[in-house]
């Protein structure tokens, strides 16, 4: 295992996966400018291993991530218009490097995701969460606005359950929060550890060039009009038709036929 930024991000590659583990127990794994380094540095390195197929993110403890730490607050209150900016912006790289790796993300939530704990999760490609897990933003209650992690939230929810998330500031279930569209899928916590290493074992099964096409193409499409959206997809579909991984798996399944 190497261990990341003084600790406080672990990084490790078990078989095909690499995992990804806030490392602040004693603080409820919070964010500050240390985690969000880590964690990009993690993401970067999972990138460019050509045997990683999928990167689950977790925390260490019993929460996954409570959002931004008392420190990182404080440095909002006394921090100058560009040093909020230049802060700002990390964790929109942080958001942004999440969907350029082109292996699927995973988020595995125990115990408390809040803020941007629960930014963090909503950022990944993929939500599983224990039973007991428990997802919110409770930032309007300091006067703080969720605002990047809009942009994903509203592509994950409905309209209205976005400004009920975000306005009311309460704490839902596993269970709401995959209602909500918030989480994939809701395991039991006895056997949450290995509930998650068998989901994502199906990604060894699957083509990464088409895993790594078919992500690209996923959120692209967000920002284009419905004939550009299909004049896109088909432009990927002569690609992926043209990979060697698909050219490969159809010579193989025809010779089974």
């Amino acid at each position: 295992m190497s261990i990341l930024t003084d600790n406080v991000v672990l990084y490790s590659i078990e078989s095909s996966v690499a995992r990804i583990t806030l490392n602040r127990p004693e603080k409820r794994n919070a964010l500050n400018d240390a985690v969000i380094s880590g964690l990009k540095q993690a993401l970067r390195s999972a990138s460019v291993d050509k045997t990683v197929r999928v990167v689950v993110i977790s925390g260490a403890g019993k929460d996954f991530c409570s959002g931004a730490d008392l420190s990182a607050l404080q440095k909002i209150a006394s921090a100058s218009v560009s040093e909020n900016a230049e802060d700002a912006r990390s964790l929109l790289e942080l958001f942004l490097l999440i969907r350029q790796v082109s292996v699927p993300v995973v988020a595995a939530v125990t115990g408390r995701a809040l803020a941007g704990g629960c930014g963090l999760a909503t950022a990944c490609d993929l939500v599983l969460a224990s039973a007991s897990a428990r997802f919110g933003y409770p930032e309007v209650k300091i006067g703080f606005v969720p605002a990047m992690v809009m942009a994903i939230l509203r592509r994950n929810v409905s309209e209205k359950r976005a400004f009920e998330l975000i306005t009311r500031g309460a704490e839902i279930s596993a269970d709401q929060a995959k209602e909500f569209g918030l989480v994939n899928q809701v395991f039991p916590d006895k056997s949450f550890e290995a509930d998650v290493s068998a989901y994502v074992s199906e990604f060894e099964k699957m083509s990464v060039s088409a895993i790594a096409l078919t992500k690209t193409l996923l959120y692209q499409m967000d920002g284009l009009a419905f004939p550009e959206a299909l004049e896109t997809g088909a432009d990927v579909n002569v690609i992926a038709r043209l990979t060697d991984d698909c050219q490969k798996k159809v010579a193989k399944f025809l010779e089974r036929s």
